[in-house]
C-alpha cells in the first residue's frame, strides 16, 4: 500500500502534515508529483475556520487544495498525458478514508488524466493560479453577460477579473476598502467605496464574498443592471425588495469554472494577453503549512500564498 504526505485538516483550525494512503492508479489515471500548491483565501478559509455551509462531500478529515502544479511521474493507458508533462491539478480524491476535498495539497496525487491540464513548464509557480483565472473568466462569460464596469474587491480574484476585463476592451473601476490592497492596478482604477458617488453601473461583479454588501450593490446599478456574485458566501443573501423592484435588478451567481474556461484562460496566459505576474506575494515550504495557512487567511497583505513541496518526503 503506497503512502504520501499531505496537508490534512482534521477539524476547524486543526491542520498539519500527515501520511495518508494513496490509491493505486488504474487505466486512465496519472500519478502527479506536486511542485507547488496555492491556498484559497475563499472556500478553503471557510473549511479552515468551520464556517463552510453544507456542501457535497464535506466532512473532516480532509485534504484541501485545488490550485496545484506538478509533473506527471506515471501515466496509465488512456490518461492522455505523458511522463514528464507539467500539469495543472484541480484537486484529487485518492486518499482512502481521508476526504479529497479538494485534495491537491499533497506530495503525490492520483487522478484521472482527463482532470489535468497540460501547461507550459515556464509558467513556474504561477501555473497554480490557473483555476482562479478560469473562475474569473467564468464569472465574465456567463449567460447574457456583459463586461463589468465595477468590480468589488482587489484581492487575487478581483485583480484577475479586472485584468480579463481590460484584455477584453473594458475599463472597470474596482472597489477596495483596505489601503494595503489598493495598489497594483494595471489599466484600471481602484477606489474606496465611500469615494465613489456613482449609482448607474450596468454590471457589478462582486469578488468580496461579503453577503451584507448586496443591498448596497443593488442600489448602485442602473435600471435593469446586473449584480454578479463571484465569491463564495457563508451567510444568507438578502435585500429589501423595493429598491430591487425600482431598479428591475438582475442577480446572477457565478459557479465554478468549466473546461472551456480553463482552456480559454490558459491560451490567454500562454499568448501573453493575460498576466499572472504580481499575484503571488508569499511563498512557504509545505512543511510550514500550519503557519502558512494562518498567513494566507489573516494577513491582508497576502494576495496568494504558494506552498513549495520540493523538500517534503
Amino acid at each position: 500500500m503506497t503512502e504520501t504526505t499531505a496537508i490534512v485538516l482534521d477539524g476547524p483550525r486543526e491542520l498539519g502534515l500527515a501520511h495518508v494512503t494513496l490509491a493505486d492508479p488504474g487505466d486512465g489515471d496519472a500519478v502527479v508529483e506536486i511542485r507547488a500548491s496555492g491556498i484559497s483565501s475563499g472556500t478553503e478559509k471557510l473549511f479552515w475556520d468551520g464556517r463552510m455551509p453544507s456542501f457535497p462531500g464535506m466532512g473532516y478529515p480532509l485534504v484541501p487544495g485545488y490550485e496545484s502544479l506538478g509533473e506527471v511521474v506515471e501515466a496509465r493507458p488512456g490518461s492522455g498525458v505523458s511522463v514528464g508533462d507539467t500539469v495543472f491539478v484541480p484537486g484529487a480524491d485518492c486518499f482512502g478514508e481521508v476526504r479529497g476535498l479538494f485534495g491537491g495539497a499533497a506530495k503525490r496525487i492520483v487522478t484521472p488524466g482527463t482532470r489535468l491540464t497540460k501547461v507550459d513548464a515556464g509558467l513556474g509557480e504561477t501555473g497554480a493560479l490557473l483555476a482562479l483565472a478560469a473562475t474569473a473568466r467564468h464569472a465574465l462569460a456567463g449567460p447574457r453577460a456583459e463586461l463589468p464596469d465595477l468590480i468589488v474587491g482587489h484581492g487575487t480574484l478581483g485583480r484577475l477579473l479586472a485584468r480579463l476585463t481590460v484584455a477584453a476592451g473594458g475599463m472597470p473601476r474596482v472597489w477596495e476598502i483596505d489601503p494595503r490592497r489598493q495598489g497594483g492596478a494595471r489599466g484600471y482604477e481602484v477606489v474606496a467605496p465611500e469615494a465613489d458617488p456613482r449609482r448607474d453601473y450596468a454590471t457589478i461583479v462582486d469578488a468580496s464574498g461579503r453577503a451584507e454588501l448586496v443591498p448596497d450593490l443593488i442600489g448602485r446599478i442602473a435600471r435593469g443592471g446586473e449584480v454578479v456574485l463571484a465569491g463564495f458566501y457563508d451567510q444568507p443573501i438578502g435585500f429589501a425588495f423595493p429598491p430591487a423592484f425600482l431598479k428591475e435588478a438582475r442577480l446572477r451567481v457565478a459557479a465554478e469554472w468549466t473546461l472551456e474556461d480553463m482552456a480559454a484562460t490558459r491560451a490567454m496566459v500562454e499568448a501573453g494577453t493575460l498576466s499572472l505576474e504580481g499575484l503571488v506575494t508569499h511563498r512557504r515550504p509545505a512543511a510550514d503549512a500550519p503557519d502558512a495557512y494562518r498567513t494566507a487567511f489573516e494577513d491582508a497583505a497576502c494576495l496568494k500564498l504558494i506552498l513549495d513541496w520540493k523538500d517534503v518526503a
